[in-house]
């Protein structure tokens, strides 16, 4: 390859690391979640799931809940860079959509939450409006819906906009240099499977299942619903990952600094705790827009 070859690869990877990192939870972080999800649909919504994935999924949701990551660096899924996240203002600890759900440009809608909405409604007017027919490509509209779901759980997909939902603030995660979005997205996750469940996803996501069943079982009702009988409220989601991401992701969390036992263990509950909302709300959507026995209020 010539030099000129060289130069212009260069100049790609440089680009790619300027632009707002828009990975949400790691591959294991989509995964957990959708996977907690699988647990609790109901057969109308398991029926519905299997006939929309892509065969390579093989019937398992989990299986392509990192497909949105996986394709925004091509040029035709550029569109969704802005879909993974919410910027807010600095060290406002609020969200709200009118306010913040827009894209660099200025385009309103082009967030997370509002990815979340516009999602919801497509496979909602396909499987509960009164025209079944759509143009709509559902398949993906599933795949959307189940990865952004998962990343407006992340804290940091609802962070400041001066840091880029802590890309910019560079620190350690123990001995190896990184940024603290990269943490929540994945080194706790990692370590925390390295840690305490023998290097083996399966056995966190069990780890976490146990907790849903027995400490936060009364807690799963007011997970799932929605007020006024909505089918999705990602507002709701991402402003508590805002006051978490206040609370605990930026805490003690300053550029240059080194994070290891104490932040990693007293974090380690909050990330825990997301994942099996992600999984618990993601399921009681695909719920609502895939039942047949009750009509409900659109998103």
């Amino acid at each position: 390859m010539g030099c000129n070859g060289l130069l212009w690869i260069g100049r790609v990877l440089i680009l790619m690391l300027l632009v707002h990192e828009v990975v949400g939870w790691g591959k294991d972080g989509h995964y957990t979640v959708c996977k907690i999800a699988e647990g609790y649909l109901s057969e109308d919504a398991v029926a519905a799931v299997k006939e929309l994935l892509p065969p390579s999924a093989e019937g398992e949701l989990a299986a392509v809940c990192s497909w949105a990551d996986d394709i925004k660096w091509y040029y035709k899924w550029h569109w969704t860079s802005p879909l993974h996240y919410v910027d807010t203002p600095d060290f406002k600890c609020n969200y709200n959509y009118c306010r913040d759900c827009h894209d660099s440009d200025g385009h309103n809608n082009s967030c997370v939450t509002g990815a979340i909405f516009n999602y919801t409604s497509q496979l909602y007017s396909a499987y509960q409006g009164s025209n079944p027919q759509s143009n709509y490509n559902l398949t993906e509209a599933l795949m959307f819906l189940a990865h952004y779901i998962g990343d407006v759980h992340q804290p940091l997909h609802v962070g400041f906009l001066g840091d880029l939902g802590g890309n910019s603030i560079t620190v350690r995660w123990y001995r190896r240099k990184t940024n603290l979005h990269h943490v929540w997205d994945t080194n706790i996750i990692d370590s925390a499977v390295k840690t305490f469940y023998g290097s083996d996803l399966a056995i966190m996501i069990q780890a976490i299942q146990r907790n849903i069943t027995d400490s936060w079982s009364n807690n799963i009702s007011s997970w799932e619903s929605c007020g006024n009988n909505r089918t999705v409220c990602p507002n709701l989601y991402a402003s508590e990952s805002v006051r978490l991401a206040c609370l605990y992701a930026y805490r003690n969390a300053t550029p240059g600094s080194t994070l290891e036992d104490e932040y990693f263990l007293s974090r380690l509950p909050i990330v825990e705790k997301r994942l099996a909302q992600g999984g618990i709300r993601l399921a009681a959507v695909l719920n609502r827009i895939f039942s047949t026995e009750v009509k409900i209020a659109q998103a």
